[in-house]
């Protein structure tokens, strides 16, 4: 059984390579796709989950098998940095492990200070290694209503000015993107925080209809006017550029791999 593994359709454009350490998650998004995705019910999945078993044992394996020189995504199901049954240290185990082997590594999470915890191994991966988290809502209560269990906004764009100026290479997911407005605010606090080295901009997809009643070329067109102008490191993603067809994109906003981590 390997651990790592290649993604399909939409997470192939987060990464070429993802491992989930842990299945379930502590915070319940009302968005999350994870249960859907592995045919459970919401009451299965959200929780507070045990790491795999033998994880670290067959990450191990899978990394003498191959040498990996692009990033390996922790991770498309569950986050790394939910409240564990191990306390996370599963996580910290890997990515020391991941680090021994010199593979590139990017963190996505919503787990706030936890990711802290871990600062020290980051530093250790140098330049293979980018850390990021999903942006949803400035709007404290909004993001509670909509993500109860994830650190709330303010944490989250605490964590990533601390990573910045750690020195560790910053991503940020505008995917699902729930009210473009606030979307744009978070965008907005990001650049004048210096913050965030790399924006992925998605919008939100197929929930209840939702996407419908948004004017997304008119988000996307606000939200690249922001980020060209502050010289930032762009991927456009195809659910948006599906339902945008008047909106001209540079040949780096479209590459999915042109800003991944590499070995």
């Amino acid at each position: 059984m390997s651990i790592i593994y290649t993604p399909s359709g939409a997470a192939r454009e987060y990464s070429p390579y993802a491992a989930n350490l842990y299945i379930g998650c502590s915070h319940r998004c009302q968005y999350c796709y994870a249960p859907h995705t592995l045919q459970r019910r919401a009451d299965d999945y959200f929780g507070v989950p045990a790491p795999r078993r033998n994880v670290l044992q067959l990450l191990d394996q899978d990394l003498q098998k191959k040498r990996y020189d692009k990033q390996i995504l922790l991770s498309f199901i569950g986050d790394v940095y939910s409240e564990t049954t191990d306390n996370n240290v599963t996580t910290r185990a890997a990515l020391q492990l991941l680090d021994y082997y010199k593979a590139p590594v990017a963190v996505l999470s919503k787990g706030g200070e936890k990711m802290l915890r871990d600062l020290d191994v980051f530093r250790e991966f140098g330049s293979r290694i980018a850390v990021g988290t999903t942006l949803t809502f400035l709007d404290e209560a909004k993001s509670r209503e909509w993500e109860p269990a994830a650190a709330l906004p303010e944490e989250r764009l605490a964590v990533l000015k601390t990573l910045h100026e750690a020195g560790i290479r910053t991503f940020a997911s505008f995917e699902p993107s729930l009210e473009p407005a606030e979307s744009l605010r978070l965008i907005e606090r990001t650049i004048a925080d210096n913050s965030v080295d790399h924006y992925k901009i998605g919008k939100l997809n197929n929930y209840k209809g939702l996407d419908k009643n948004h004017d997304w070329a008119g988000y996307l067109q606000q939200a690249l006017a922001l980020l060209r102008g502050a010289g930032k490191q762009i991927y456009v993603k195809s659910s948006i550029r599906s339902v945008v067809t008047d909106i001209e994109f540079r040949e780096d906003e479209l590459d999915a791999e042109r800003w991944i981590v590499r070995g």
